[in-house]
């Protein structure tokens, strides 16, 4: 199958379910919405200050957003199964590889936003909120701490994702094992671009506690691919 013509049944298979899905993640945020004041008590706990809004609609919005992100976050494993379908169609994945990528990629999801939350996500609050002092204190946009929250958590929750695309690209015969080791300095800039791009702020802090994991998921899934003997003769040849 030619490259236009499986770019042509990737989107196809996508367009079977992205109407409903976007209905049901409407639906879903609507529903959310009114639990959405013990979601930002509980995204909060790591954050010892007191939050402000400066504008009329900044708290109804901000609840809204933090809403989105809950119902995005409940409905990965939907997402993921439409969106790996739909990949692995026009590479003919199916069956128990196809649950494979599914299962994998939605538990490295979750192990991402909870390495964030718990771990990421505390140490960058404690850090940045670390330049305060008596004549600096913080004030603290409702608005702009979501923001900040879910897109980290969200950000790590698809960097780690990294070794079972790796995984993927060499069962296709994209990229074999070998071309991961073979730029891994080049792999190493992009991750450094990556963070800087990922990360809410431009610290040089939070851009290593994104680029570290990063690189060692990298390395991960190097060594996945050659526990399962992925290399250039063996996705040339299947």
């Amino acid at each position: 199958m030619a490259a236009h013509e499986k770019l042509i049944t990737f989107v196809g298979e996508l367009r079977k379910s992205i109407r409903n899905l976007a209905l049901l993640l409407a639906l879903l945020t609507l529903g959310v919405f009114f639990l959405s004041p013990h979601l930002l008590h509980f995204v909060q706990q790591h954050l010892a200050e007191k939050l402000y809004f400066f504008s009329v609609a900044g708290p109804f919005l901000a609840h809204v957003k933090l809403s989105l992100f809950a119902a995005l976050y409940v409905l990965m494993p939907l997402l993921m199964t439409v969106l790996w379908r739909a990949i692995g169609k026009p590479f003919g994945v199916t069956g128990g590889q196809l649950f494979f990528f599914i299962f994998f990629t939605c538990l490295l999801f979750y192990a991402g936003t909870i390495f964030c939350y718990f771990i990421t996500l505390p140490l960058g609050i404690k850090f940045l909120l670390g330049f305060s002092s008596e004549e600096l204190k913080p004030v603290i946009s409702i608005g702009k701490f979501v923001n900040f929250v879910t897109i980290f958590i969200l950000a790590f929750g698809s960097i780690f994702e990294l070794p079972i695309f790796m995984v993927f690209s060499a069962k296709v015969g994209v990229f074999s094992r070998q071309f991961f080791e073979k730029n891994r300095r080049y792999a190493l800039l992009l991750i450094a671009i990556i963070s800087a791009l990922l990360t809410p702020t431009p610290d040089v802090v939070n851009m290593l506690l994104m680029g570290g994991p990063l690189y060692l998921l990298y390395e991960s899934g190097i060594v996945i691919l050659r526990v399962f003997r992925f290399n250039s003769e063996d996705t040339t040849s299947e």
